[in-house]
């Protein structure tokens, strides 16, 4: 049998879920990934469901085409981990049979979150958890047993959705400090389930999986889950966790007071912290970071990356027919076009994101303003990526604005990490926005990255994550500001955040449908 020196992540995001094969010296071996979308019930307004019959599926291709393009034997998987988008989760019965799963977004819980604010239960599980109850657990609790009381009788176990992958696989039921803790069900300076939340919604606590750490081995892969993905039975199944934690981990910050941005299909704004500090305004969240006395605080943009994916699929037919017949990645042709476009998008307005207030979380009805119809060719498609840009970048400078207050600590330089750092110009408008120099890291897969060291400490190929980062980390670049575009972007800014103000109230008076509100918003 080959030597065991590879490890393989599994990630799934809120746009696509891909696996990723990395060498012992976290490099890229093979990658197989499949876009997906999370389709809303008829009878339940704000619902997404994780359609997980529908979704093994592809993370099984997923699997199947990393081992091909990697060339590699599956006897040179030492171990498997995982990853996911936070607070969706799936409910097992007694026989292990999934009966209800949703992905992060899922907001039917509107009636449900109302009554948790009204009664004061929503901020105590706000001071305890670090999170608001619109797109967490607690709701969507009391919405099952409320609306399905069938599903609600026959909860045996409780998983968030990188633990699934992990059931999925090895057959055990156990979450992570990371991903468990933006379930809101969490006791954040303990790092593990909190009784008072629990017992808040009636549920027995044994149906709630034990908590491990990133890192620790759960169990091997079933002769079963073998057969359908290729890897090989007993190829070990090593804990993961949270996206964006794990996407910090796979950039090496582990240390207290650096910013980082995870630019993907959301962008989170995240700073690490030695204490579980919580916003006392209630706008940003606190979850438990990759290790124990480790916290981190995060805004959530959202839909930068897919409203990139919508305005390609809808406006820029002629980008991805010449990417297919050149061989090139689409987005890489959107972003030379935009280029040529001068700082503030020859005036176009972007209108996506709204800043993070998780107690009163929503966005404006997405939108472009201030077309010149007189002057059609500066005031276009490549107009229009560029302010997709700025639109996210806008978000980024306004979540630091707020970690910048809560923190007390000003930040001389981010780190940028995510399918939106693989460009040239995006990277740059971020600099610009915020001001501050910006490291780009080599593997931009940062998330996978970070569950690839996971799966590698639980193999003893690095004794403990910090030697994993200190092995593996490698920044490519760093881009600085240019500063006229900086002061011209100070203007800007103030601009957009004012006419933002305006589209939204036209989205809270309901004469158009906002991006997404949170439920009981």
């Amino acid at each position: 049998m080959p030597e065991a020196d590879c490890t393989l992540a599994i990630d799934l995001g809120t746009g696509m879920c891909r696996a990723v094969i990395f060498d012992g010296a976290g490099t890229q071996v093979g990658i197989g990934q499949r876009e997906w979308s999370h389709p809303e019930l008829p009878d339940a307004p704000g619902s997404q469901v994780f359609e997980t019959e529908r979704n093994w599926p592809l993370v099984i291709s997923c699997v199947s085409e990393a081992l091909a393009r990697s060339g590699i034997a599956p006897g040179r998987i030492a171990a498997v981990s995982s990853t996911a988008m936070r607070e969706g989760m799936v409910l097992y019965d007694a026989a292990g049979a999934e009966i209800w799963a949703c992905p992060n977004v899922d907001s039917r819980a509107s009636v449900e979150v109302g009554e948790l604010v009204a009664s004061g239960e929503a901020e105590r599980i706000y001071r305890r958890g670090g999170d608001w109850v619109a797109i967490t657990s607690p709701a969507r609790f009391l919405w099952i047993q409320r609306h399905q009381p069938d599903i609600w009788e026959r909860i045996a176990h409780v998983g968030m959705l990188s633990d699934w992958v992990l059931t999925r696989l090895s057959g055990a039921y156990v979450t992570d400090a990371t991903c468990g803790s933006s379930s809101d069900l969490f006791d954040l300076a303990e790092r593990t389930w909190s009784p008072d939340s629990i017992a808040l919604l009636g549920l027995d606590p044994r149906v709630f999986p034990p908590v491990v750490e990133p890192g620790t081995v759960v169990g091997a892969v079933t002769e079963a889950a073998a057969e359908q993905t290729g890897l090989r039975a007993g190829t070990l199944v090593v804990a993961g966790g949270a996206d964006t934690q794990l996407a910090l981990l796979g950039i090496g910050v582990a240390q207290p007071d650096r910013f980082s941005i995870v630019g993907g299909s959301f962008w989170q704004a995240t700073v690490v912290l030695d204490r579980p500090l919580i916003d006392p305004e209630m706008r940003l969240r606190t979850l438990c970071h990759v290790r124990p006395g480790q916290w981190m605080i995060e805004g959530i943009g959202f839909y930068p990356g897919l409203t990139m994916r919508w305005f390609r699929d809808a406006f820029c037919d002629a980008e991805v027919e010449r990417a297919a017949r050149e061989g090139r990645d689409a987005y890489g042709l959107m972003e030379e076009a935009a280029a040529a476009v001068p700082v503030g998008s020859n005036g176009i307005v972007p209108i996506f994101s709204n800043l993070m207030n998780a107690k009163h979380w929503v966005h404006a009805s997405p939108s472009f303003l201030g077309f010149d119809v007189g002057h059609p060719e500066r005031s276009g498609r490549r107009e229009c990526i560029r302010a997709i840009e700025e639109s996210a970048a806008y978000v980024a400078r306004g979540h630091l604005r707020i970690i910048e207050d809560l923190t007390g600590h000003i930040f001389e330089e981010a780190v940028f990490t995510g399918g939106a750092s693989k460009g040239s110009l995006w990277p740059q408008i971020v600099a610009d926005v915020l001001g501050v120099p910006v490291r780009i890291p080599v593997v931009r897969e940062s998330t996978s990255l970070g569950a690839a060291m996971c799966a590698g400490v639980g193999a003893g190929l690095y004794p403990d994550l910090d030697e994993a980062a200190r092995r593996i980390v490698r920044f490519e670049r760093t881009v600085d500001p240019e500063m006229a575009a900086h002061i011209q972007y100070d203007d800007l800014y103030e601009r957009w955040a004012a006419v933002y103000g305006r589209q939204l109230e036209i989205a809270e008076a309901g004469l158009l449908p906002p991006l997404w509100r949170a439920a009981g918003t």
